[in-house]
């Protein structure tokens, strides 16, 4: 990878009906940038979405795994999960770090439906532990 990468990685976070799976497929044509999100990874095989818990250990990685195959290939990457606290985004960040490539964090604060379903009290539970990015975070 050069010292000037034309390509970028975005991530969008926000609670379950924030708005970050349209935003991102709002954005990623306009980037020719890849769109991932956790939740691609919990389909069966006729493609409805299910979730599992067990899964979401294995989802997350293979998450990370295809963003990271993607960077490597010089191309964009939009990536759309609720990142509650800043270690769910810390794999990311050090692969912008890792081969300098710039990194966006955008916010989605929006109140709309969920598409999956998520109970009340589990959205509550995310933004009881929701943290503010951090300063270093914000400026770069």
């Amino acid at each position: 990878m050069g010292n000037s990468p034309t390509f970028s990685l975005t991530l969008i976070r926000g609670l379950p009906g924030s708005g970050k799976s349209t935003l991102a497929q709002q954005i990623c044509p306009a980037r020719d940038a890849v769109h991932l999100e956790a939740d691609m990874f919990m389909v069966d095989a006729a493609g409805k979405y299910v979730f599992d818990r067990r899964k979401l250990k294995d989802v997350h990685a293979r998450c990370e795994q295809e963003c990271a195959d993607h960077l490597r290939h010089g191309r964009s990457v939009v990536v759309s999960n609720t990142f509650s606290q800043i270690w769910e985004m810390q794999p990311y960040i050090d692969m912008t770090a890792r081969w300098t490539i710039p990194l966006q964090i955008i916010e989605c604060h929006g109140n709309f439906a969920n598409i999956h379903d998520v109970p009340d009290d589990r959205i509550t539970a995310m933004q009881d532990r929701w943290e503010t990015l951090p300063q270093i975070l914000l400026r770069r």
